[in-house]
């Protein structure tokens, strides 16, 4: 059985990931795309809330 901290680990994995996908799929410049996944891949947990927050958006959100 998994840890508490090991499912929230999984949890903030799955969402950073999905942030991820999502900052690619923006339409975003290339330079910002990159800026985002580096700030959700140092800092995992502020980066997601700061992506959440405040990043691009996915490409289908632009309509």
């Amino acid at each position: 059985m998994l840890e508490v901290t090991g499912i929230g680990g999984l949890i903030l994995l799955v969402l950073n990931i999905w942030a991820i996908v999502s900052i690619i799929g923006s339409g975003a410049s290339t330079g910002k795309k990159v800026l985002w996944c580096l700030l959700v891949l140092i800092l995992p947990l502020i980066g997601f809330i700061l992506w959440f927050f405040i990043g691009p958006r996915g490409a289908a959100q632009n309509v």
